[in-house]
């Protein structure tokens, strides 16, 4: 019976040790949608359909349009680039993180200049926003990050 409890105890150890494991090596590829978030009602673009309530809640604007999209991928660890049109790229630095999630270090260019230098945890499947500078007086540039 004692030798039976060892080894249950040993199992769930080790099944909890592999499940808490970080994500130390691999590839990671990342999908970028740059937006342009208005503070005037309208129809928000069809394409951010599914992103639309989350882009809501983070940023309080009122409709959002799809201005460009990218895709980069990179080693973990590793550093990837991805260029999202009109000017906006964003480099991205990996490191390993426990479980399934993904530390990213980004820098977002607008053209020559730096417009943000953020660190984040993707999870992969799940949208994270990054909101933006001015793009005129009613609108903000923002970027939709996914891991994938």
């Amino acid at each position: 019976m004692r030798l039976i409890l060892c080894l249950l105890s040993l199992a769930a150890l080790t099944l909890s040790a592999a499940t808490a494991s970080a994500v130390e090596s691999g590839n990671i590829s990342v999908r970028g949608i740059l937006v342009a978030a208005s503070r005037e009602p309208g129809d928000t673009d069809r394409r951010l359909a599914r992103y639309e309530q989350t882009l809501r809640k983070i940023l309080r604007f009122e409709s959002f349009q799809q201005l460009g999209a990218g895709r980069g991928s990179a080693e973990i660890p590793g550093e990837g680039r991805l260029s999202l049109g009109q000017g906006h790229s964003l480099e991205f630095t990996t490191e390993a993180s426990p479980g399934n999630n993904i530390r990213v270090r980004v820098q977002w260019r607008g053209g020559n200049r730096n417009l943000m230098r953020t660190g984040l945890v993707l999870r992969p499947g799940v949208p994270a926003v990054l909101g933006g500078p001015s793009r005129n007086d009613d609108e903000v540039f923002a970027v939709i990050l996914i891991a994938e």
